[in-house]
């Protein structure tokens, strides 16, 4: 029923392709216009909107090192550098 169209980004100028899945997802939610930004331009869109994302550096529980994470610590909870909460998710 749908087909995949070929489309230009009006922010940067490509072209983008708009696939049948994407249409159908369109024609569910209800939404009558077609996307104007492909999605690259999207995404630094909703970043821009969003502001830099901050990030606190704190002290490893499991191997003492550095952590850097992107939400303040608290004193009683653990926090884990991204090795250490790799191989805790693992097991």
């Amino acid at each position: 029923m749908y087909e995949d169209k070929t489309l230009v980004c009006k922010e940067c100028g490509k072209e983008f392709v708009f696939t049948a899945g994407e249409q159908e997802f369109y024609a569910e939610r209800g939404f009558q216009n077609e996307p104007q930004r492909c999605k690259s331009c999207r995404d630094a869109r909703k970043n821009a909107a969003r502001g830099p994302r901050e990030f606190f550096t704190a002290t490893c529980t499991a191997c003492g090192g550095e952590a850097r994470v992107p939400f303040e610590p608290k004193s009683d909870r653990p926090v884990y550098c991204s090795e250490c909460f790799a191989k805790m998710r693992e097991q």
